[in-house]
């Protein structure tokens, strides 16, 4: 049995992230979380995990907004979040020389750039807002399960994004980022 999507903006909110690299897994277990609660028929929530890929190609099904949730290195303390808002130009995310498409090292950005070349071939379009919540990592050794700070975020990134899916301001207890990803 298959339903059609709901009529008018949809929105995407996928958890990325290895849960086999300890705090990697953060975006993971958020979406997991997040999925259990009740919201609005047109937002999705969907674990990608490693599958970048599978994430670009979803996209082409037509989303006004995406919702990335992952572990972000931005040099705060564990377990610290950030809402960062990606803009159109902002890089692809990857060094010079490196393949263009890694399945295993799929990181926001080179999602967002292989989305724009899929829209491009396609005639689709792109997320008109995408978003970044990310959560500092204290590890991403291999091994499961997340560090406590992170762990300790998790409940809190789930309001903070049902916040942002329900356009009220977050709450002061979350620092963010600004777009470009400098604290404020």
């Amino acid at each position: 049995m298959s339903s059609s999507p709901p009529a008018g903006p949809r929105t995407l909110v996928a958890g990325i992230g290895n849960v086999f690299l300890r705090d990697d897994g953060f975006g993971v277990e958020t979406a997991r979380r997040l999925a259990g609660r009740r919201l609005p028929g047109h937002i999705e929530v969907v674990d990608i995990g490693v599958r970048g890929v599978h994430l670009a190609y979803q996209l082409l099904d037509g989303y006004d907004t995406l919702v990335l949730v992952d572990a972000t290195a931005r040099g705060g303390a564990p377990g610290t979040l950030y809402v960062i808002e990606h803009h159109e130009g902002d890089g692809d995310g990857t060094a010079p020389g490196a393949p263009a498409l890694d399945g295993h090292r799929m990181t926001p950005d080179t999602v967002l750039a292989l989305l724009g070349t899929l829209c491009a071939g396609t005639g689709g379009e792109p997320p008109r807002r995408v978003l970044v919540v990310g959560c500092e990592p204290a590890s991403a050794e291999e091994g499961m399960g997340l560090s406590a700070p992170v762990s300790d975020a998790v409940p809190q990134a789930v309001r903070l994004i049902e916040e942002l899916l329900l356009d009220a301001e977050p709450a002061g207890s979350a620092p963010r980022a600004a777009a470009g990803g400098t604290p404020t």
